[in-house]
């Protein structure tokens, strides 16, 4: 069904109509000029799982936030199980059986992951905290919901994927009933992403209703009931899952035909990646271009040995290459050395053993600065910690690490007509939105946030990119035109390195796959030769061989 988005409330087996977990009616809210909800409504039926789905900065986090009570809409009406709940608070949502699960993490980084999953609910022995009682109870729900970590290690030493399962697990130790997840799966392997489909499926089964934020159509048509589109703030569609397709979707949510991802979300056991179509002839004369450059080494790793937090090794004696008009593609479950790999070769991570070299420069001692006017840019996988500073405006961040060619001399003030000349031609060229440069970057969507780091990143002058989950968290819109343009840099000759915990994106992209277990690569093969059933295994450790030179 589509339209308003409104549907009749799902008749039970017995005949009888259920009243709805959730009606959301006639939303609206504003920040300022910036509408992102205008008019929105959803119903969300009991024990389903209910997909919600839409572009960047369409307002589906905002009308979650409404929901979870971390804010009230500006007009409409909100109905938890049959009672009007309009404006209540974020402790009223939590006591009503309530979670959300947010896109960017709300975890105290210096606490233990016991207790960050603890926090408003700890165990007492008198006036303290009983940890031993915390860690027991802690474990006991990790375990039943088959999350396996160290609930004594400390949030700040996690990996990004390692913190969204925290935010998950704090949810469901809460006593959710309904449980709110913003794009959950976004830094999960695929294992991972069955295990917690189980755990959904589990929740339904016993009566829970989960709505799901998620740009991934495939995890939607694989364990959604309902679909609601919504587009620039508005409900512009609701369907039945099984009947709605992947392309219907994505035209809902972008008002177009969309280029879906090259290579399914699952291939057939087997499978190898279809080959690309011919290159257009300009095109293809870049990438002869590229190739008769391939001699030169932009971007060679060698030996190298990177530590973490607690000095054991994260990176064990690597080596690889980088070569000029080539995408090498590195797969793997997040948690084996792939941040930190990227990081040192950032400069963000020293390094232990080894050698980094940039062309005929060695750059493994290098500052951060020297290594970018030296060619290199970095898409981090970590917008927030490493990609942005939310309080600074659009245009300000398009200009991060990059600002002393913005001056009107050196150490002097910035040329403001430039920043902002700088930041309408990326704004206009990457679709970033709200199209505004004054905005502060907080105030946009995840997706739009990444689009800021993209647009800096790959719209200046770069012979070696290091672009670690450059498409997380955005719209399949986005997606399609971030490909374009990795295989656009491709085709013009520079290097990439691609991590991304998306196997179907290595595969859509890379020219080369490795695959990283335990620091090392285990496994190094052209794309033609790359398929789901060769490379899983590795990722898993199963078939963990010697490392493979470079």
């Amino acid at each position: 069904m589509s339209g308003s988005g409104k549907r009749p409330s799902d008749l039970r087996s017995d005949g009888l109509r259920e009243a709805p977990a959730v009606r959301m009616s006639d939303i609206h809210k504003s920040y300022g000029a910036v509408q992102a909800n205008r008019g929105a409504s959803l119903e969300v039926g009991v024990g389903e799982i209910h997909a919600l789905v839409g572009e960047n900065g369409a307002g589906k986090s905002t009308l979650m936030r409404m929901l979870a009570g971390l804010f009230p809409p500006d007009a409409g009406r909100i109905d938890v199980n049959g009672r009007d709940v309009t404006g209540w608070s974020a402790a009223s949502a939590i006591r009503a059986g309530v979670g959300m699960v947010h896109q960017h993490f709300m975890l105290i980084p210096t606490l233990t992951i016991a207790e960050n999953v603890v926090l408003g609910r700890e165990p007492m022995r008198g006036l303290a905290l009983d940890m031993a009682k915390a860690l027991i109870e802690v474990r006991t729900v990790a375990e039943q919901f088959g999350f396996t970590m160290n609930v004594r290690e400390r949030v700040r030493d996690l990996s990004v994927g390692e913190a969204q399962r925290v935010e998950i697990l704090k949810a469901l130790f809460r006593g959710a009933r309904m449980l709110i997840l913003d794009e959950p799966t976004a830094v999960l392997s695929p294992p991972e992403v069955q295990e917690l489909w189980r755990v959904l499926r589990s929740l339904r089964a016993d009566g829970g209703t989960i709505i799901l934020i998620t740009h991934k159509l495939d995890e939607v048509m694989d364990v959604s009931d309902h679909i609601t589109v919504l587009r620039h703030g508005e409900t512009v569609a609701t369907m039945l899952t099984t009947n709605a397709t992947p392309a219907g979707i994505a035209r809902a949510m972008v008002a177009r035909d969309v280029d879906l991802v090259t290579v399914p979300a699952t291939l057939p056991a087997g499978a190898a990646p279809p080959a690309q179509p011919p290159l257009p002839a300009a095109e293809g004369a870049s990438r002869r271009r590229a190739e008769r450059a391939a001699s030169l080494t932009p971007l060679q790793v060698q030996s190298l040995t990177v530590t973490g937090s607690r000095r054991e090794p994260r990176v064990r004696d690597l080596s690889l290459t980088v070569s000029p008009g080539e995408i090498l593609g590195i797969a793997g479950v997040e948690g084996n050395g792939q941040t930190e790999l990227v990081e040192a070769i950032a400069g963000l991570r020293p390094v232990a053993a080894g050698s980094i070299t940039l062309g005929d420069h060695d750059i493994t001692a290098l500052h951060v600065h020297r290594r970018a006017a030296l060619g290199l840019a970095h898409i981090p996988e970590d917008r927030h910690r490493r990609g942005l500073i939310l309080d600074y405006s659009v245009a300000d961040n398009l200009i991060l690490g990059r600002q002393a060619s913005f001056a009107h001399h050196p150490g002097g003030t910035f040329d403001r007509r430039r920043v902002l000349e700088n930041a309408r031609e990326r704004i206009a060229r990457f679709d970033i939105r709200p199209a505004d440069p004054a905005l502060p970057a907080r105030s946009l969507s995840g997706g739009n946030q990444q689009k800021i780091v993209v647009a800096r990143e790959m719209g200046g002058d770069f012979s070696v990119l290091l672009a670690a989950q450059p498409t997380r968290g955005v719209d399949v819109g986005a997606i399609e035109f971030i490909h374009a343009q990795l295989r656009a840099a491709r085709d013009a000759g520079k290097a990439i390195l691609l991590v991304s915990a998306e196997l179907a994106e290595i595969l859509a992209l890379a020219d080369r796959v490795a695959v990283m277990y335990g620091g090392r690569i285990v496994g190094l093969m052209p794309r033609a030769e790359a398929s789901v059933d060769r490379i899983g295994p590795l990722m898993t450790g199963a078939r963990e061989g010697a490392a493979v030179p470079a």
